[in-house]
């Protein structure tokens, strides 16, 4: 009994902080903790993606109410986005595990609503987070569209624009490779991540300065921080109120995903520490560093109206495309500077999409691990050699090449699926920070990053945020409404959640218990 105690005392001494955490919650260390501090702000920086959040949606949010709304709605959304994170890395101190969200949510809500808080959040962040590797698939596949056409002699000379048959084989084609990648080692990715990092700051910094100076006018300020302007027969809304919520749409999808640092929090060294710095750094850099390159692109613009004509450069399907494209071809008389800007662009979708299945994979992981998936034993197995989550990995990648399908048939594919993705991601992150605002403080074990006093109201602002930025999502982006513009993701998503929630009706509450654990009778 002595030497067992003594044993027991020597391993609290070279046990890893967060590996402690994770054992006191009841969880055995199985993944490899050999992430960093800085390789974990680097995966959580390539999720969320410089440009992979604010290209796709520019050109859209400029259009509903002009540049003013633009630039502005980005400093309002990270505003507030800021409070989301904080609550977040304040449960991540104390709950430093893979399952992170869920996880959070079963345990801050109580024995009672526990597995039910869990099953929702889980399921909530399975759809968000797996229709979020559909989207970098989709938005990298536009951008290699315009590479394409630029490079073969543009819209007006005889450019090829991919037909909607190759624009497919290229969404399915990096989504099965970001899946190959992740079927290696963690280390491997990691090291991706962190080359994503500095092209990202790199080719940022780069794009940023650059392209105010390259383009032969820039508009004044008076234009982007003040110019007011819809376009009704376009857009077809006429009410400015619904413009301007409609025109914050590219700030609010841009400034997610940070949770990617909880994900991998039982792969990071101290994690109960590096996780919440990871988290608010990332979002930090991102609102920094995405602000600019909005006012790069909106400086630069050389004609307003013409970069939605059809028979334009790109053919009026790219706004950034098109900005860049004026910018380069105005100064040297070609396209080889745009070119170059929109293939450091398509970096950035790439590496966002591989660290989007990394968190993905790890989600379901986790969730199998609980049994919380149908055939939870397939997804929870780690390869024999890599200890990686091979399996769950392909099912994320099997699902986004299935979300990808509708191209062939549906013009609004990416507006579906990207609200899919916000309001799932995004909506689980309100689960745990509505059970963490109003449970008893005598009962949350706070970890080194502690709010104190101020966690409820920090709670409550980020819950009315994340309720306000899920229903935006859930609006009609054109009017009227018809089968080509339809924005079809509150369709889908009453149909999913619907069948998850009978699932739990039926079955899975007289089993889920939410998060399992697999250290018995051990306490470190």
């Amino acid at each position: 009994m002595e030497s067992q105690k003594q044993r027991l005392m020597e391993e609290e001494v070279v046990l890893d902080s967060g590996e402690k955490r994770l054992n006191e919650l009841g969880y055995k260390q199985e993944l490899r903790r050999e992430m960093t501090l800085f390789k974990a702000i680097a995966i959580a920086f390539s999720t969320m993606a410089l440009f992979a959040g604010s290209t796709p949606f520019y050109g859209l949010s400029l259009q509903y109410a002009g540049p003013a709304c633009l630039v502005w709605g980005w400093v309002v959304v990270a505003f507030f986005t800021c409070f989301v994170g904080v609550a977040m890395a304040d449960i991540c101190s104390s709950f430093p595990t893979t399952g992170s969200l869920y996880f959070w949510a079963a345990h801050l809500a109580g024995p009672k609503w526990g597995p039910l808080a869990s099953w929702c959040c889980a399921w909530l962040e399975t759809i968000g987070i797996v229709a979020g590797t559909g989207t970098q698939a989709y938005a990298g596949a536009q951008v290699l569209q315009n590479i394409i056409l630029l490079s073969t002699g543009t819209n007006k000379n005889g450019g090829y624009f991919a037909p909607k048959w190759l624009f497919l084989c290229m969404y399915v084609g990096v989504t099965v490779v970001w899946a190959v990648l992740n079927t290696f080692t963690l280390q491997v990715v990691a090291i991706l991540d962190v080359i994503s990092i500095w092209w990202q700051v790199i080719g940022g910094i780069v794009i940023i300065i650059m392209l105010p100076l390259v383009a032969l006018t820039t508009q004044p300020a008076s234009f982007v921080f003040s110019h007011f302007e819809m376009d009704p027969e376009i857009t077809g809304i006429s009410q400015k109120p619904y413009a301007v919520v409609l025109s914050l749409l590219v700030s609010q999808y841009a400034l997610f995903g940070y949770d990617a640092a909880a994900h991998l929090t039982e792969e990071t060294k101290g994690a109960d520490k590096n996780g919440p710095i990871a988290i608010l750094s990332s979002i930090g850099i991102i609102s920094v560093l995405g602000w600019a390159y909005i006012l790069a692109l909106t400086f630069s613009i050389q004609n307003y109206k013409y970069l939605y004509d059809p028979t334009n450069e790109t053919a009026g399907a790219y706004v950034p495309a098109q900005i860049l494209y004026d910018a380069f071809h105005g100064r040297y008389h070609n396209s080889a500077g745009a070119i170059l800007m929109l293939f450091i662009i398509w970096g950035s979708f790439f590496f966002a999409g591989l660290s989007n299945t990394t968190s993905a994979a790890r989600v379901i992981y986790a969730l199998s691990r609980d049994g919380g998936v149908p055939f939870s034993k397939i997804w929870r197995q780690l390869h024999p050699k890599n200890k990686v989550p091979a399996n769950a990995v392909w099912l994320c990648a099997a699902f986004s090449i299935l979300l990808g399908l509708p191209i062939l048939e549906v013009s609004a594919v990416f507006n579906a699926i990207a609200s899919i993705c916000t309001i799932g991601w995004v909506g689980s992150y309100a689960v745990p920070i509505f059970a963490r605002m109003v449970m008893n403080e005598k009962n949350f074990k706070p970890g080194p990053f502690y709010t104190g006093r101020a966690s409820k109201p920090i709670c409550l602002v980020a819950f009315l945020w994340i309720c306000y930025t899920c229903s935006v999502f859930l609006l009609p982006t054109y009017y009227p409404i018809s089968w080509t513009n339809f924005n079809y993701a509150p369709v889908a998503l009453a149909i999913a959640l619907g069948l998850i929630m009978l699932w739990w009706v039926v079955d899975a509450r007289l089993w889920f218990k939410g998060p399992v654990r697999n250290i018995d009778g051990l306490k470190v």
